[in-house]
């Protein structure tokens, strides 16, 4: 076995995704030699190497002819992957032709091909992610349609506050995946290739015959795919500051909707659960918020991720000792997380099971309290402010105690016999401008 980590046994929240095997030591692997191809590809294109060598590089650059575990532990000899790895590729192509060898590589530093491979993962990695929120997107929008007025309680501080409906609930949720979207598609079209050579002044390439460097560096970036950079970025790390802020917003975005449901799945509450919740290894009866549970792990680790990819901003010289290394684990991490939590949220969504009827009881549960907003400042009018909070203070205190609904209560005070009240403390009728901003929500693509 080698140690393509792609596994997961330790990370069920993102084993088997789409994007575990996108991110796999053999997925890098990969994505090294694409770029070591289209360099040469490159240059060729320009007439600074034969199309014969292009050719030879390509063939050569299949990452199942190369041992990821051998190239992990040659690795530390030079600190990179990227050292030994041009080395066993100058050799199956030598292996074929020893003319179009010397064009393997050249003119190029080792953080020109681990940072343009590290964008490449991202960007194949991202295509992946934005498919699961487009899933999930899609689904919440069902949610929200059908739910527009189903009625629920508002909940603030962990109590109840007034009445919303699931509707608004999952038009926000959403509203967040829609957020990440943008965000994840702008990095995704952005993401750089690196060329820069040894200290980022492209002299090799000069060297090799490049009368104008800038537009080698716009060749690469077409044979690669990716955005062809202003400078060469060694130690401007802003892609993938920008990367891991919208990787860790993803996953925090989808970990709100995943807090809502582990809350209102709760057995006493039971207002939501998943379609095929998970079992336990002791207690039969149990049906668990998995996919949810997943997501908020994934919440919870992404903002620490991204702070370390941050830290590495702070990248001293042409190229820094440390900074640049640190950033190649933390940043396959956060592409995990978030491409794990877009599965697990996408599976949430289509299959979330919404139980209205206990919304519709759990608005009962404070005897018409939920409503008493609506109340005070209808009441206001009529009996005077002073009087109208002395009056809902002592009913509020007597519904409470006595265990009866509010309207039971207000009815028999004199001055409100002549109110129609039974209205006015319907909980179902009091949500406000929820299904206007519902609606006006779902027009957002």
């Amino acid at each position: 076995m080698t140690l393509g980590d792609t596994e997961g046994l330790l990370a069920p929240g993102w084993a088997g995704s789409p994007a575990a095997s996108a991110t796999g030591d053999t997925a890098f692997l990969q994505a090294l030699l694409d770029a070591e191809a289209a360099l040469t590809r490159a240059q060729a294109s320009l007439g600074l190497a034969p199309s014969e060598a292009a050719a030879a590089v390509d063939a050569a650059a299949d990452a199942a002819h190369f041992d990821v575990h051998d190239l992990a532990l040659r690795a530390r000899g030079g600190g990179n992957p990227v050292i030994p790895l041009v080395a066993d590729l100058t050799a199956a192509v030598g292996a074929v032709d020893e003319e179009y060898a010397p064009y393997v590589h050249r003119g190029a530093t080792s953080q020109d091909i681990m940072d343009t491979a590290m964008m490449l993962v991202a960007a194949r990695t991202l295509d992946l992610v934005l498919a699961d929120l487009t899933r999930t997107e899609r689904a919440l929008a069902r949610h929200a349609r059908e739910h527009r007025d189903t009625a629920m309680p508002g909940r603030t501080l962990t109590q109840h506050a007034v009445p919303t409906t699931f509707g608004l609930k999952a038009a926000g949720w959403r509203s967040l995946v829609l957020d990440a979207r943008d965000r994840l598609q702008t990095v995704r079209d952005r993401l750089p290739a690196q060329l820069g050579g040894a200290a980022g002044t492209l002299a090799a390439f000069i060297t090799y015959g490049a009368a104008d460097t800038g537009a080698l560096v716009e060749a690469y970036a077409r044979e690669v795919g990716l955005a062809a950079p202003v400078l060469p970025w060694h130690a401007l790390r802003t892609p993938v500051a920008d990367l891991a802020g919208a990787l860790a917003f993803t996953a925090g975005a989808l970990g709100k909707t995943a807090a809502d449901v582990l809350t209102l799945s709760r057995t006493e509450i039971r207002e939501l659960s998943e379609g095929s919740g998970g079992g336990s290894s002791a207690m039969p009866h149990k049906a668990n918020p998995v996919r949810a549970t997943l997501i908020a792990a994934a919440a919870r680790r992404a903002p620490q991720l991204a702070a370390t990819l941050y830290g590495s901003l702070a990248a001293e010289d042409e190229r820094p000792a440390g900074a640049w290394h640190a950033e190649w684990e933390p940043l396959r991490e956060l592409l995990r997380l978030a491409g794990g939590a877009a599965r697990d949220a996408a599976e949430l969504a289509e299959g979330l099971q919404v139980h209205a009827d206990a919304m519709r009881a759990h608005l009962d549960l404070t005897h018409g309290l939920i409503v008493s907003e609506r109340l005070s400042a209808e009441l206001a009018p009529v009996l005077g402010r002073a009087r109208a909070k002395e009056l809902l203070t002592r009913a509020a205190e007597r519904a409470t105690a006595e265990d009866r609904p509010l309207v039971e209560l207000l009815v028999e005070e004199p001055e409100l016999k002549e109110l129609d009240l039974t209205a006015r403390t319907d909980p179902t009728q009091y949500t406000g401008s929820a299904g206007a901003l519902t609606d006006r929500a779902l027009e957002r693509r």
